[in-house]
């Protein structure tokens, strides 16, 4: 008997020791939390009740998420674990899964995530959780690249809770149906059937009629208050079509346009008036029995001075001046008692002051937007050219800082003066020099003369050129010559004179470019039109004449600009938007010399080849006082 209880004892202990290895005799998992993915995953896996592990897992991907530990919730909630879940259980994964997806902007996983929802789906949800999920959802849809399911998302919120901000709902709504592209939006309108939803769509369509200018949008607006005056963006308008509805009846009527007409700055000033009067008098939306404006000369007395004066005379909009230094003269002010457009920007660092709007025809622009572009096609390690001066040192700090912020770099940065020895200034950018230098300590070293074939630099993936075009046309066979023929070339709108030159332009073939639309689009009826009676609409003058039909529109613009994100004018200079500072920002259009003339180019895709087309000295408007744009 003794020696049986022996047995028994032994067979017992064996059996705690097999079961305490296997984790299912010290480890409760109701009561654990895994501070780890793998802590997480490893525990679940020896739990042999499948229910108790996937509950721990779900558990264990919301404490990383408020750990603020996405990436560990991530891992998680995309194991094998995981998967052929419940009901019950598949909603809190989907949910958890929504919000780290969108906190860590991963669009593969919100693509996977979005082909298994509807916009219904967050419906399901108790009344707890239903406005979070619908709000994960519509941000995972419209991470997916699917705005329409992410607005019909909202507009199902709309109805669902009572609780919710319908202002900033609707807001939401709109920026996402804006984003819907064309043929979708209509095929949609054409098979939506919810009063909610397809009143929306219908507002949504009727506000891309071809033409429709800015009264005419306002006109469509209110049509469809009246026709569906029960819905519910009837009776709360997004905050962007408010301000349209409304837009007509608030724009400037009595403007003062102040620019220099005399002095060095002068045939700017008067090309930039042109341009103003010019998109006044052929915009069709204009009462011009109600409209005044008066145009005044800066070069004759200080700005300060003027500004006070014209403080006086119940001004509802001054659009100038054109010269930084008399826009600098404002930063004093705290707030401007009459709204201010200056045409060009206040120094780095120097505080706006409120009612100072700023728009330019900014170079910083046009080198933040080939940082970009070099960014689209992961070319991240270039080499620049540019121009020696404060209107270089200008375009070298923004395209240096944009650079780094799209992580790239400038391998070198060569400078120079028009009249400088360009095969020495490109020979030195491309590494010849340093390929000769080498060449020659060699032959010291050995004490023999040895072959050499100089080598441009291999670390380069593209070059950007600053210079104006009769330097760049001599610069861009230099390339070639040195080696670097196959290396890429961007360059801002300096380099193309504004009208097509196709024999001195061979020179410059495959060089990429931007430049506005006045300059590149082919099918600019306001421009053709102005062409007809007015000289000075090709080259530099004509962009300038662009700008001042650009700042007529922007007048009437600026408080949609400020008070609506995501609003943009397509004007004659870009696409034009507004930060938060009150600055205007442009975004051109892309060209490429194709048999010495520019041919404009699509979107850019990633690769390292630029895409194929769809089917003099600088002139400085400021004299070097508005240190933007001077081409």
């Amino acid at each position: 008997m003794i020696k049986k209880s022996i047995n028994q004892s032994a067979v017992a202990s064996v059996l705690l020791f097999v079961l305490s290895l296997s984790g299912c005799a010290t480890v409760n998992l109701q009561s654990r939390v895994a501070q780890t993915a793998d802590e997480a995953i490893n525990l679940a896996s020896q739990e042999d009740n499948r229910d108790t592990a996937v509950r721990f897992l779900l558990k264990s991907a919301n404490h990383l998420q408020k750990q603020g530990n996405h990436t560990g919730a991530r891992t998680i909630l995309q194991s094998q674990q995981l998967s052929q879940l419940g009901p019950e259980l598949e909603q809190q994964r989907q949910l958890l899964a929504m919000d780290s997806a969108v906190a860590l902007d991963d669009r593969p996983w919100a693509q996977t995530l979005a082909g298994q929802l509807s916009p219904e789906s967050f419906t399901r949800y108790s009344a707890e959780l239903l406005s979070r999920a619908a709000n994960l959802q519509a941000k995972t849809f419209e991470l997916a690249g699917k705005p329409l399911d992410a607005a019909l998302t909202l507009i199902l919120l709309t109805q669902a809770d009572a609780t919710a901000d319908i202002q900033a709902l609707h807001d939401r709504i709109w920026q996402l149906l804006k984003k819907v592209p064309d043929q979708a939006l209509d095929e949609a309108n054409a098979k939506s059937i919810g009063y909610e939803s397809q009143g929306w769509l219908e507002l949504a369509a009727l506000l891309r009629a071809p033409g429709a200018n800015l009264d005419e949008q306002g006109r469509i607006v209110r049509r469809w208050q009246n026709n569906w005056p029960g819905h519910p963006a009837a009776q709360v308008l997004p905050s962007e079509l408010q301000l349209i509805a409304t837009l007509a009846t608030s724009r400037p009527e009595k403007i003062a346009l102040a620019l220099p007409l005399d002095g060095d700055l002068a045939n700017a000033g008067r090309a930039i008036r042109d341009g103003f009067l010019s998109a006044f008098y052929l915009d069709q939306s204009v009462d011009r029995s109600k409209t005044e404006i008066r145009i005044f000369n800066t070069a004759k007395q200080p700005f300060s001075e003027l500004y006070r004066d014209l403080s006086s005379q119940d001004f509802d909009l001054i659009v100038g001046p054109l010269e930084k230094s008399a826009l600098t003269s404002l930063s004093a002010l705290h707030t401007l008692p009459v709204p201010v457009l200056g045409l060009n920007y206040l120094p780095e660092d120097t505080k706006a002051p409120e009612g100072l709007y700023q728009f330019g025809l900014s170079a910083g622009d046009e080198a933040r937007q080939i940082a970009d572009r070099l960014a689209a096609k992961g070319l991240n390690q270039v080499l620049a050219l540019i121009p020696k001066g404060d209107w270089g040192d200008r375009v070298e700090k923004a395209l240096l800082d944009r650079l780094s912020e799209n992580d790239a770099i400038a391998l070198d940065v060569e400078r120079f003066f028009p009249e400088d020895n360009l095969r020495a200034v490109t020979a030195a950018l491309l590494g010849i020099n340093a390929s000769r230098d080498r060449a020659i300590q060699v032959e010291r070293t050995i004490g023999l003369n040895v072959e050499f074939e100089p080598r441009r630099r291999q670390d380069a993936d593209a070059i950007v050129m600053v210079a104006l075009p009769t330097i760049a046309r001599q610069f861009k066979p230099l390339f070639a010559f040195y080696y670097g023929g196959d290396l890429p070339v961007y360059s801002p709108s300096i380099v193309y004179e504004g009208t097509p030159d196709p024999t001195r332009d061979r020179d410059l073939n495959d060089v990429t470019f931007t430049d506005i639309p006045w300059v590149l689009d082919d099918n600019d009826e306001f421009r053709d039109e102005a062409a007809q009676y007015l000289k000075g609409t090709r080259g530099q003058l004509g962009r300038l004449f662009a700008m001042g039909a650009d700042a007529w529109q922007l007048g009437k613009r600026l408080p949609l600009l400020r008070q609506v994100d995501g609003a943009a004018i397509n004007g004659q200079t870009g696409t034009l938007t507004m930060n938060r500072q009150g600055s205007i920002q442009r975004e051109q259009l892309w060209a490429q010399f194709k048999n010495g003339v520019p041919v404009v180019l699509s979107e850019p895709e990633t690769g390292p080849d630029e895409e194929s087309a769809g089917d003099g000295q600088p002139t400085d408007v400021t004299n070097g006082a508005t240190g933007e744009r001077t081409p």
